[in-house]
């Protein structure tokens, strides 16, 4: 099995990395996502990817200020990347290796999914549940 088949291709909850960390939080709890994916700010720019555990980390472990920062101030970028036609199980291998629960699909250095621990398990899930 592809990253492909199990990557989220739509409904990508994306933000400008110029954006305040307020906003961040509020689009995350509107979209009821746990990460967000930074834009590029020109073509041969990376993505990056924002995460609650970059804000906990920024704002209340290192007593950050929310309305100081930027998106960019502390978003992961580059963001791990793979492409959609590699093996599910690579991917898989490179979540457990690098402690990262999601990857951006990145092909030609351009968006085209998000691949997360929670998709690939629920996908492992379903499989099980076919085969009782």
């Amino acid at each position: 099995m592809l990253v492909a088949d199990v990557m989220i291709k739509e409904n990508l909850a994306l933000i400008s990395p110029l954006a305040p960390v307020r906003d961040a939080l509020m689009l995350m709890r509107k979209t009821k996502v746990k990460s967000l994916i930074v834009n590029k700010i020109r073509p041969s720019d990376a993505y990056g990817l924002l995460t609650y555990k970059n804000i906990l980390y920024s704002i209340v472990a290192s007593d950050g200020d929310i309305d100081l920062l930027r998106v960019y101030d502390i978003c992961s970028k580059p963001a791990i990347q793979v492409s959609k036609g590699l093996d599910l199980k690579y991917a898989s291998q490179l979540m457990v290796k690098n402690n990262v629960k999601r990857l951006l699909v990145i092909d030609n250095n351009e968006l085209e999914g998000i691949l997360t621990m929670t998709d690939i398990l629920g996908m492992f899930l379903e499989t099980i549940t076919d085969e009782d």
